[in-house]
């Protein structure tokens, strides 16, 4: 490390014959610079055989403690001198702790003991402490029982006179259905005596429901003056809760290049939900640019990668380079790459440009193509060139919203368009009820040991970075996919995909996962590794024709099979 700041790290191999980069990484999505490579591998070299850090990676099966995989960051530099070398970062905590002689610092440190958010932590802790300290006080548990064994009890004895009520007035219709020989005089005075019977009654029914519902009413009297107790309680510490947070977020600024400062509120303020998310900022490409501004150094590249077991939820890769994440990071970076010269965001560019697209089936109500990877079925934000634009110029007068069904921008392969909306409606309906048959052939990174099988794991959306999925069992939907293995070589499985279910990135989370086949497919640059192209091909379709209902197979096979 350098004197002149015990962050900036010097490379141990020399560097000068590699050309820096023009402009700086995109951070989103990116190849690393080998630069920001030589960086990677040296901080890789330390995590393998530091022994400072007591923290618990799932690497090592002896080592105790919570496994917790982490995201590591380096940041090529150069200083004043003109020197190249790098600093580096965790995204988080690590070890318990925010603050590491390797690593950059945090941004803002809340763990700081000397800092506002511990003092008031405390005080909002102890209000913790006497809501639970109440929540568990002997009166107010006997008089919540109490008062729910009173309620009980004239509840079940209301219901027993009122069945005893309703039995007595059947009973006296009867003596009066059955009182046709009695004489007028007797009739009267029966007459009356039954109507005093119903008149009792009723007057009884109402002294018992009045007096119960004053002891109801003092018991939840007293119940209610410990749980508006309770209630004011929570409320201020939610109160206290939410005006730290805000404090946090105020206090809690970022640098970009020419050092103006925006805090974490204002930067996202303008977003959907116009608050941070949780763990906003504590990223390791804001903690290393935040560095680098804040101390004169200049941002040459940057890297980001995986280091330990995957978290149940993800598919993270032992060592895997990734981009930052978008939810938590884009707006902040936003800010602080402002002014700086970067990569072009190649999700910007048209990647169906000077591609064609192959019909393989047509007639008067139908349209099947072979779409290639690459190529979006429908437009996107920024793109508008797709398999539906094209299509809707091929075809002018078509009616209807022609995609029938949809596949991934990376996924090649059978694409099926209606020409009117009578036919999308008839074609539609057999894709919700599952009636069309569907194939699909992928080329896996690895060897998949069993021959086939299924996969059952609910998907949803990574929230904090779309359009990445997650499984959840919480909120997620489920997805099965059933498959079988074609053939094995060279360490790949060529493997068949039978899709019951159709959850976006279904097949591409459900072969990297761990609790899937654990192989991502080949070209996956979201759960996997970059290749030329995604290996994953829509490769057979059968369905019933809306008009001839005779049954409709295509076949098409893949570049990679």
């Amino acid at each position: 490390m350098s004197a002149k700041n015990p962050k900036f790290i010097s490379f141990q191999s020399d560097v000068s014959h590699i050309s820096r980069p023009e402009k700086f990484t995109f951070p989103f999505y990116y190849d690393p610079h080998p630069l920001a490579l030589l960086a990677i591998d040296q901080l890789q070299n330390y995590l393998s055989t530091q022994k400072e850090l007591n923290h618990n990676f799932g690497l090592d099966e002896q080592q105790e403690g919570l496994i917790i995989g982490k995201m590591f960051g380096v940041l090529v530099v150069e200083n004043k001198l003109g020197e190249l070398g790098f600093l580096t970062a965790f995204s988080g905590k690590l070890a318990d702790s925010n603050d590491h002689d390797y690593f950059v610092p945090p941004v803002f440190d809340i763990l700081n003991s000397e800092g506002f958010f511990r003092r008031e932590e405390i005080v909002i802790n102890e209000m913790t402490i006497e809501i639970d300290k109440l929540e568990k006080e002997d009166g107010y548990l006997s008089s919540k029982l109490e008062l729910e064994k009173t309620i009980a009890a004239y509840q079940e004895e209301l219901q027993k006179y009122k069945k005893e009520i309703k039995e007595g007035k059947a009973a006296r219709k009867q003596i009066r259905q059955n009182s046709t020989d009695l004489t007028p005089s007797e009739l009267e005075v029966l007459l009356e005596d039954l109507r005093q019977q119903s008149i009792r009654e009723q007057y009884f029914l109402k002294d018992f429901a009045d007096s119960n519902k004053k002891k109801i009413a003092s018991l939840h009297e007293v119940v209610e003056e410990f749980e508006n107790q309770l209630s004011d309680l929570r409320e201020k510490r939610k109160n206290m809760s939410n005006a730290l947070q805000r404090e946090i977020f105020d206090s809690y600024y970022f640098l970009n290049g020419k050092k103006e400062r925006r805090s974490l509120q204002s930067i996202f303020q303008n977003t959907i939900d116009h608050k941070p998310p949780a763990g906003a900022g504590e990223c390791a490409a804001p903690k290393l640019l935040h560095f680098a501004f804040e101390n004169e150094l200049k941002p040459i590249c940057l890297g980001e990668f995986w280091w330990g077991a995957s978290p149940r939820s993800e598919v993270r890769v032992h060592k895997q380079v990734y981009p930052a994440c978008r939810g938590k990071c884009e707006p902040i970076l936003g800010h602080m790459l402002g002014e700086t010269e970067m990569d072009e965001n190649p999700m910007l560019l048209n990647p169906a440009e000077n591609k064609e697209l192959e019909i393989v089936f047509e007639d008067d109500y139908l349209v099947i193509v072979n779409k290639p990877a690459e190529f979006l079925s429908v437009p996107g934000k920024t793109i508008s060139d797709s398999v539906y634009t094209r299509m809707k110029e091929k075809y002018p007068t078509a009616t209807g919203p022609l995609i029938v069904h949809r596949l991934d921008m990376s996924t090649s392969g059978i694409l099926v368009l209606a020409k009117d909306k009578k036919v999308h409606m008839h074609l539609q309906k057999q894709f919700i009820k599952r009636n069309v048959q569907k194939r699909y052939v992928a080329l896996l990174d690895g060897l998949v040991k069993e021959d086939s099988g299924t996969i059952d794991l609910p998907l949803r959306v990574d929230l904090d970075d779309r359009p990445r999925q997650l499984i959840c069992y919480e909120h997620g939907k489920r997805a099965v996919t059933k498959w079988e293995v074609v053939q094995r070589r060279n360490n790949q499985t060529l493997i068949y995909f039978y899709p019951i279910t159709g959850r976006t990135h279904q097949l591409r989370v459900h072969s990297a996962h761990v609790l899937g086949l654990n192989a991502p497919i080949i070209g996956d640059d979201l759960y996997g590794s970059k290749d030329s192209r995604l290996h994953l091909h829509a490769q057979f379709l059968q369905f019933t024709h809306p008009i001839t209902k005779e049954a409709i197979k295509i076949k098409v096979e893949a570049e990679f099979a």
